[in-house]
């Protein structure tokens, strides 16, 4: 293949701006905000996790509270239904008087147990709404934290976005100063070759492979015709010819 020395130089300008875009492309992949966000995204899940338990916990604690007043209530209206008919006398039967006395007594010992169970469920409630209170408190804080991450990063890919998007059109408008035949040969060895297809001969030296020419491979250069499209012996990428080759 053959092509005007001036159009194998602008392929290596049309190499340096697909190496741009690469080196663009991964630090956009490469922001440290990606991994922050990710950290921040697992403990707000588990941070929600432990709320929904702690509101689940205490939505029941409240029911259980509720039917405990409510147990304290029935016996405590018993007992004063009891202490009504005694104190109004419609008892007169000793032994019913007796027995009316006697489940005064238990109702008010029954009363006492159940208030005080009503009391443990008080502060085992106060103590998950407390929970509650607080993990409300964590979730809003990463929450907030992983909003201005991600609006960090927004910005940061914004920028990149931008700046690729102007070395994409300047590539464009130089491939279409190379011949076609050329640049598909380039754009087939650059995938080929993890993204460089053309390299420059420096100091006989490609700096595609980073080998040195042997004296051999040298004398070939030399022989070439300028507009001849040389390939590095080694890593078969274009070798474009410079003033700095070396020859």
């Amino acid at each position: 293949m053959n092509a005007a020395p001036a159009d194998q130089i602008r392929l290596l300008d049309v190499q340096a701006l697909d190496v741009r875009l690469s080196q663009l492309a991964h630090k956009r992949a490469s922001l440290p905000e990606h991994a922050e966000i990710e950290s921040l995204t697992k403990d707000l899940t588990q941070l929600r996790d432990l709320l929904v338990a702690a509101q689940t916990e205490e939505s029941d604690t409240a029911r259980e509270q509720t039917k405990a007043e409510q147990d304290v209530d029935q016996v405590r209206q018993r007992a004063a239904r009891d202490q009504q008919r005694l104190d109004s006398g419609a008892v007169t039967s000793p032994k019913d008087l007796e027995n009316l006395q006697r489940e005064i007594v238990s109702l008010a010992k029954r009363q006492g147990d159940l208030e005080d169970i009503v009391l443990e469920v008080m502060e085992r409630r106060e103590s998950v709404q407390e929970r509650v209170t607080e993990l409300t408190g964590r979730v809003a804080s990463v929450q907030g934290r992983t909003d201005e991450t991600t609006a960090r990063r927004d910005a940061a890919q914004q920028e990149l976005d931008g700046e690729a998007a102007a070395v994409t059109k300047e590539r464009e408008v130089v491939a279409q100063s190379v011949p076609a035949d050329l640049l598909k040969l380039y754009e087939k060895l650059r995938v080929q070759q993890g993204g460089v297809g053309a390299a420059r001969l420096f100091q006989r030296r490609c700096e595609g492979c980073r080998l040195e020419l042997n004296i051999t491979e040298i004398n070939e250069v030399r022989a070439a015709a300028p507009d001849t499209v040389l390939r590095c012996e080694n890593c078969r990428r274009i070798l474009v010819r410079t003033s700095e080759s070396g020859l």
